[in-house]
């Protein structure tokens, strides 16, 4: 009996979320539904070598990691525009980040304030 193993081309962007090594890859998989499960007008794409995500079209947020550190966060495009207390401007001009903690639980409740945030900005047009 014959197996044939099927090939296929994982997309850049899956990639990059499997290429991390644990418990950071769960991190940013968890974060990457999570953002795509909140509202129904964030849509994903693979924008600048890294995970995108655009609400109604325009780049909304982003997910990396620390270069240093290895750190995961979430980046808010228009985060200069918002107030909360864990957001992080470092030496941007116009983003801020939330560091995020791959060994703990994710605070989905802050998430969802900081998403929610942003989403009004959006429909407030930036």
């Amino acid at each position: 009996m014959s197996h044939e193993l099927t090939t296929y081309m994982l997309r850049e962007i899956d990639n990059f979320f499997l290429q991390k090594d644990e418990p950071v890859k769960s991190c940013l998989l968890f974060m990457r539904e999570f953002i795509i499960g909140y509202d129904k007008n964030i849509t994903e794409a693979w924008k600048y070598k890294m995970p995108f995500y655009c609400y109604n079209g325009k780049m909304f947020c982003y997910l990396w990691t620390n270069k240093k550190t290895g750190q995961p966060y979430i980046g808010i495009v228009e985060g200069r525009k918002l107030e909360h207390p864990l957001l992080i401007i470092e030496k941007r001009s116009r983003m801020k980040i939330m560091l995020l903690d791959a060994e703990k639980d994710i605070p989905v409740k802050t998430i969802e304030e900081i998403l929610k945030m942003a989403i009004d900005l959006y429909r407030a047009k930036v």
